[in-house]
């Protein structure tokens, strides 16, 4: 069982940044590919981003890909997500997720965290 945490969440003005971080319990995090996700009020749940466990490969959704950032640091057992010129658009509740695979499918992540709420005015 892995539990997650997210922060960094909040209210940003449009092409602002935020720094989102998802920290891990367990020890074996290192062994994890880790995503990030986004819902948008209505929508459905969205990949956003991920990383593989030694950080070689990573992927981004089109709408992200140039302005946000994934990032892991095995140590501590964290995740981060550096999110740049912020849009309107972005406006969504984040969670951070980890799997044994990469994978954009939500269906192939096994843990999940509570979410953090981003709000970008324009």
């Amino acid at each position: 069982q892995v539990q997650l945490v997210e922060s960094g969440g909040g209210l940003v003005q449009a092409g602002g940044s935020l720094r989102l971080a998802c920290s891990a319990s367990a020890g074996t995090f290192s062994a994890y590919v880790m995503g990030w996700f986004r819902r948008a009020p209505g929508m459905d749940r969205e990949f956003v981003a991920s990383i593989s466990s030694l950080s070689r490969v990573t992927n981004y959704a089109d709408s992200v890909k140039g302005r946000f950032t994934i990032s892991r640091d095995n140590a501590k057992n964290t995740v981060y997500l550096q999110m740049n010129s912020l849009k309107p658009e972005d406006t969504a509740v984040y969670y951070c997720a980890a799997s044994q695979v990469i994978s954009r499918n939500t269906n192939n992540y096994l843990y999940w965290g509570q979410g953090t709420q981003v709000s970008v005015s324009s």
